[in-house]
Parts: C-alpha cells; sequence; structure tokens
C-alpha cells in the first residue's frame, strides 16, 4: 500500500451508520436490528435513517420501530420531503452530522435490504484503524442462500463496454483486465470501486473530495466516489472477512428481467462517463455497447442461448443516448 494523506489515529474510530429508506420499512427495520448490536460494540457508534420521501407509512413504522426495540439511544430518523436518491439521501445525513463539534471519524453507509453478520462493521473499522492510507473499504456480500454477488470493481471503460456482452468472444481472454466485475477476492484487496451496499468511508475523505455527487440520483454514484477518493489519494479495498447478506434491488427492481431498465440508470451512466472521460469518450463507449449488443444478440441466436435483457433495452439505450433529446441533456451536463 502506497502512502496518501489521510490521517493516523490510534483512538477508537466513532462510526456514524447511514441506512437510505424507500418504502422499504419492514426490511430497514431488520436491517437495523443486525446492526444495532454491532454498533453497539464500537464506542461512540450511532445509526441515522434517511426516509427518504417514500410518500407511504415508512415514517410512522421506522419512529415505531424505534421506540418499541429500545433503539431511541442510538438511531436516530431523519425525513426527506421527497426522494432525494441514494446520493442525496447519505448527502442529507452528512449535513449536520460532518459539521457537528464533535464529529464520526468514519461513515459506515448500509443499504436498507442488508444485514450485517456478527463482527462485519468491526471488521472494516478495524482495517480502516490498521491501514491509515486507505480511506474505504467494504464487505463481501453474499444473497440468501449464501451465493457471493460481485460487488468489487474495475472502473468503466471502452474496452469494458464492448466486451461486457459478448463474454465468450475468441479475444476476450487478452481483454480479461478490462473487465468490470473483478473476479472475488478472497483477501483484503484493492479495488477500484465497491459497491455502496456496505461500505465504510474514513472523514477525511469526505473532507478531501465533499460528498457525493447527487447528479447520479441511482448507480454510478459509489463508482464515481471512489475514483474522486482515488484522485485525491485515497484508496478503496475489498474486506472478505467482512461479511454481509444482501437482498438487492428491493427498492427499485433493477435485478427484475420483466421489468425495463429504469432510466436514470442510462442517465447515471452518461453523466459518469462525460464527466470523467469527456464527450468524445462517451460517444465511443456507446458505440462500442451498441456494437456488443449486436454481436452478444447473434451469438445468442446461433446458440439457442435464453433472452435475459430487460425489455426494451436496446430501444431505451438509443433514446437514452442516441436521440436530439439525449443529446441536448448531454450539452447542459457538459456546462454544469
Amino acid at each position: 500500500m502506497s502512502a496518501a494523506p489521510a490521517e493516523s489515529s490510534r483512538s477508537a474510530a466513532r462510526v456514524l451508520a447511514i441506512v437510505i429508506n424507500y418504502r422499504t420499512a419492514p426490511m430497514t427495520i431488520e436491517a437495523l436490528r443486525a446492526l444495532v448490536p454491532e454498533l453497539r460494540a464500537l464506542p461512540g457508534a450511532r445509526a441515522l435513517v434517511v426516509e427518504n420521501g417514500s410518500g407511504d407509512d415508512s415514517p410512522a413504522q421506522l419512529a415505531s420501530a424505534l421506540r418499541r426495540e429500545g433503539w431511541e439511544d442510538l438511531v436516530s430518523l431523519i425525513a426527506s420531503e421527497r426522494n432525494r436518491g441514494f446520493a442525496g439521501g447519505v448527502n442529507l445525513a452528512l449535513e449536520s452530522a460532518l459539521r457537528s463539534a464533535d464529529p464520526p471519524s468514519c461513515i459506515y453507509l448500509l443499504n436498507s435490504d442488508a444485514f450485517v453478520a456478527s463482527g462485519a462493521v468491526r471488521s472494516l473499522v478495524r482495517f480502516l484503524e490498521a491501514h491509515p492510507e486507505v480511506g474505504i473499504c467494504g464487505s463481501y456480500i453474499h444473497g440468501s442462500g449464501g451465493e457471493p454477488h460481485e460487488t468489487a470493481f474495475r472502473f468503466p471503460s471502452i474496452v469494458g463496454e464492448f466486451i461486457a456482452r459478448v463474454p465468450l468472444w475468441p479475444f476476450t481472454r487478452f481483454l480479461m483486465r478490462f473487465t468490470v466485475a473483478l473476479p472475488i477476492p478472497t483477501r483484503p484487496t484493492a479495488v477500484d470501486w465497491l459497491a455502496g451496499a456496505s461500505m465504510l468511508i474514513r472523514r477525511q475523505v469526505f473532507e478531501a473530495i465533499g460528498g457525493f455527487d447527487d447528479g447520479f440520483f441511482l448507480y454510478y454514484e459509489e463508482t464515481d466516489f471512489c475514483r474522486r477518493a482515488r484522485a485525491a489519494g485515497y484508496s478503496t479495498w475489498y474486506v472478505p472477512e467482512s461479511r454481509v447478506t444482501h437482498l438487492g434491488s428491493k427498492s427499485t427492481g433493477f435485478q427484475d428481467p420483466s421489468r425495463p431498465r429504469a432510466s436514470y440508470w442510462y442517465e447515471s451512466r452518461r453523466r459518469y462517463l462525460r464527466k470523467h472521460h469527456g464527450a468524445a469518450y462517451l460517444h465511443l463507449a456507446n458505440l462500442c455497447w451498441v456494437t456488443s449488443y449486436a454481436l452478444g444478440r447473434l451469438r445468442r441466436a446461433v446458440k439457442g442461448l435464453p433472452d435475459r435483457d430487460p425489455p426494451r433495452l436496446f430501444a431505451d439505450f438509443l433514446r437514452h443516448n442516441f436521440s436530439p433529446r439525449a443529446s441536448a441533456r448531454l450539452d447542459d451536463a457538459g456546462r454544469r
């Protein structure tokens, strides 16, 4: 590991856990049920639940659970008047926490449909305390049946866009270093970025680069954040000792193959590539995606493989990236 600007501290880290709720109150309560014992084992740790404009009875359900379970000394609830997305919800929680007279030393992000195993948060805390040059670390994530989830990644690239949909193309084996999803590490490993289902972030990272970019409503916000952190000298690590069960996409339905991909995925992808690589790179990446899609469809047709694409994937990609309206949005993004 190389040196970075993080400050070393021998005192125990004080953790603020942030959980974003959007129409998943019963699941959020179960996530807290697993999280609270972890926080009670960490001196000064607290949790903050952001009720992200669900428009249902989530605020009442959550407030009732805090009283019923005796969590009010440890868990606070704040409500947003609208759905700010993941990045906006996290930033809302950070506004007061980081400006307080005694801010937390680490921020722990946990999805509302993620359930920590015993020791999961403490493992991440110990890792950051032992490696002051690391800014971000995250857990080994698995499904309810124990199946591992891909949550450790390389940054997206043009080559990665091309090979993603043709994994058995003859030359793909020479390009594996460009695939976005990494083989799941079995030991602590430096990665480009992590999924935010279970992520611990040193406070100094926020002080150096600011909060999440809430121009990403959902998806790519962790990718952007980890890239900005790396530019500031803070590395990101995968820590498999920390284990978390994640049900996945319960607020968004992203993993449901019968539903079209949400428009904010296309918007976030475009924003990320434009922000970090420029308009020409984005256009080339779009052409690579279209070519890869066509080759992938051809391969499936020839081999008689099932179609697992969400409905309207190709048409929606074209609409979000090649229509006159998409070009206007791209121009607006370039001026911001």
